[in-house]
């Protein structure tokens, strides 16, 4: 119908009409307006019609028709999830995948090779390749090893047109790790450890550290140490830090540097944990020596045993040795040891110990029944360095002996009814003793000597440790007697037999025919109980006169008493004081016998000890004043240790310390010469000038001792 005259008119309508596409209305070409992107819209939909241009009348019915948007290759692939990141064992073999990667175009797949994707590796070969149509990215090269290099970076391209000339490319990274595997064996960095340890070290302490090196990482370098030899096994111990996986040298037991100076370990380091495919790279696990020096330290002293078990008689004598104490010194010097006894243990002072022989002996007398048991400490203290001191427990067992005769356990008193007749029962007595025989006791019992043929009782022996106590007439009688005292004498069964008199006190009674007692008492006499007034004046009188003599005394005391005042005035010097007391030099013979110390056999001759009145004498150690080769005897031990314990035991001795030293005087003495004959022979060889210096204190003393001129000079 369109003859070209312009006489029809085109028009369109639909999807991008007038936006994307538009239609000359004379000719009726449709073009597009905008740049067109199949990816956004493949398609439109659009209607056209032709109109008379005159009237605007259809010349025909509205057509419709579709306009396809042909692809072209304008999109480049894209790896939408890069960068990626993997890991991949080292070690792997050839051929190992690592990871996937995709990349994605927006062409059009079905027409050309706009979408068709090749992959390829740019950045990370010769360790690694990809798959050109999977993206599959594998290992290419043997025997990675991740202590070599651990860290990879692989860039990996995808290029569309099938990888042809004039494809859009992209590309991606992926970053690969190499994991660890077990294939590195642990290994010693020192073949040979030198260590020392304190003798003294206690037990679980640290000696040192070894360490073996394993360059694998995690569970893959766990350690395991253990002492698989050397003469050190059974004296230390080894144990693995799990923090730091080093072999961490313990103490298993008490060290002797004077038993063994030095010890040496042969210590293994292994992986606990293996694989099997890379055995052939082992062994793993490796050794190393190690050599422990023990360094000695000052030891306290050491008993051999440390406990003893003592059982002494309790009858035993004073200054008896009952056991030698034994100690040394562990150290290599052998320093000189020093006894004594922890007086907290033994606060009686029940014993002593001889400072340089360790004999035990008793310092007093020993009771059985009062103290059975002993548990001392003994110390003993190296001389030369009293800090170290060592100390064993003395366990002393007092045996019993028969030095407590039998008695009667309380006072007994019985009574007799004046009807009794002969060999009648009015007693059963028992007794007591405080020893333990080992027999078990057996008293015996019988009238006492001086009572042998008493004619009034009898006593019967029951052999049950009782006796009986009958009648032996009858007719007893208040009036004539009214008590009987019936001594006892009690003997026990031990050696030597000891016995005892107890006295039973019997009283005659008045009875009825039943044998009950009515009364005990004789009949009373009736007393008068008033007293006439001459009585009553004469005791007032003595009171009286008592008063006076009680206050008459308690003034003589008080005059007595007040102090004697001397005047300032008067001369000091004039006054003599006399003491008739005799000082502790050597004429003092009186706190002990002198013959008797060279000769201690003859201190029990001849009776009681002699008893010092005037002090109290208290020994004490001369261990630093007493040369070591000065040995004192036994017997002069009993000897002293005796007269200590009469001297604690005189109450009447003042309380004042002396000190009495029985040794030699002179050149090489300790004490020096002690004669006079060297002093000053005049009191004007004697300067007392600092006596000025000391203060208005000595004033008097320096004026009458000091060079100042004057009468007090004619001292």
């Amino acid at each position: 119908m369109d003859r070209g005259d312009g006489s029809i008119k085109y028009i369109l309508s639909g999807e991008g009409a007038g936006i994307v596409f538009t239609i000359d209305d004379t000719t009726g070409d449709i073009h597009a307006i905008q740049r067109l992107d199949r990816e956004e819209r493949a398609q439109y939909t659009l209607r056209a019609q032709a109109l008379d241009r005159r009237t605007g009348r259809p010349m025909e019915p509205e057509s419709e028709f579709i306009i396809k948007i042909q692809d072209i290759n304008d999109n480049e692939p894209k790896f939408l999830d890069g960068p990626y990141v993997a890991n991949v064992p080292e070690m792997s073999p050839v051929g190992t995948s690592v990871i996937q990667v995709t990349a994605t175009d927006a062409d059009d797949p079905t027409y050309g090779n706009s979408a068709r994707v090749v992959y390829s590796i740019l950045q990370g070969q010769p360790y690694f390749s990809v798959d050109s149509k999977t993206g599959v990215i594998r290992t290419a090269l043997t025997n990675m090893d991740r202590e070599a290099k651990e860290y990879y970076e692989v860039i990996i391209q995808a290029k569309d047109m099938g990888g042809q000339l004039g494809g859009l490319s992209g590309t991606t990274t992926v970053n690969i790790t190499l994991s660890d595997v077990n294939d590195n064996p642990p290994r010693f960095p020192q073949k040979h450890y030198q260590m020392s340890v304190l003798e003294s070290a206690p037990v679980s302490s640290t000696v040192g550290r070894v360490f073996a090196k394993d360059l694998d990482e995690g569970i893959n370098a766990e350690m395991k140490y253990t002492i698989v030899d050397g003469d050190g096994a059974d004296a230390f111990d080894i144990n693995t830090d799990p923090n730091f996986q080093v072999g961490i040298i313990t103490v298993k037991k008490p060290l002797s540097f004077e038993s063994k100076k030095s010890y040496t370990l042969k210590v293994e380091g292994a992986n606990p944990h293996l694989e099997m495919r890379f055995l052939n790279l082992g062994p793993f696990q490796d050794t190393t020596t190690v050599h422990i020096s023990v360094e000695d330290v000052d030891e306290p002293p050491v008993f051999e045993p440390g406990f003893y078990f003592v059982e002494v008689p309790e009858d035993v004598t004073i200054g008896t040795t009952i056991q030698i104490i034994s100690a040394k010194d562990p150290d290599v010097t052998n320093n000189s040891i020093r006894y004594s006894i922890d007086r907290n243990s033994d606060p009686g002072r029940f014993f002593y110990v001889d400072i340089t022989t360790g004999a035990l002996m008793t310092a007093r007398p020993l009771d059985r029944e009062e103290f059975s048991w002993h548990n001392i400490t003994i110390l003993a203290m190296e001389m030369n360095n009293p800090s170290q001191v060592g100390s064993a427990s003395v366990t002393i067992k007092v045996l019993d002996v028969n030095d407590n005769a039998p008695e009667f356990p309380r006072f007994y008193e019985a009574f007799v009814c004046e009807n009794a007749k002969s060999g009648q029962l009015i007693q059963t007595v028992s007794a007591v003793d405080h020893d333990d025989p080992h027999t078990g006791q057996h008293f015996y019992y019988s009238l006492a000597p001086d009572a042998a043929n008493n004619p009034n009782f009898t006593v019967r022996d029951n052999q049950d440790n009782t006796a009986r106590i009958l009648t032996r007439r009858s007719g007893f009688r208040q009036q004539e007697q009214s008590i009987f005292y019936l001594p006892i004498l009690i003997s026990d069964n031990g050696q030597p037999v000891l016995s005892s008199t107890g006295t039973l006190t019997i009283q005659v009674c008045s009875c009825d025919d039943n044998g009950h007692v009515l009364s005990c008492s004789p009949e009373a006499y009736m007393l008068p109980v008033t007293l006439s007034r001459g009585a009553l004046i004469a005791i007032l009188g003595c009171i009286f006169v008592l008063l006076v003599l009680v206050l008459l005394i308690l003034s003589m005391r008080r005059h007595r008493k007040q102090p004697y005042v001397i005047d300032d005035d008067e001369n000091i010097h004039e006054n003599i004081v006399r003491y008739d007391d005799e000082g502790g030099g050597e004429e003092d013979t009186e706190a002990f016998d002198i013959a008797a110390m060279w000769n201690p056999r003859e201190a029990q001759v001849g009776g009681a000890p002699k008893t010092r009145q005037d002090m109290l004498p208290e020994i004490e150690s001369l261990s630093r004043h007493v040369p070591q080769t000065c040995a004192v005897s036994s017997t002069v031990h009993s000897y002293v240790l005796a007269k200590l314990y009469e001297a604690d035991m005189d109450l009447w001795a003042p309380p004042f310390d002396s000190l009495q030293t029985y040794m030699f005087e002179g050149d090489g003495s300790v004490a020096g010469s002690l004669s006079s004959l060297q002093s000053a022979t005049s009191d004007s060889e004697q300067n007392f000038d600092f006596l000025t210096d000391w203060g208005p204190r000595f004033r008097k003393l320096a004026e009458l001792y000091g060079a100042s001129e004057g009468p007090a000079s004619l001292w």
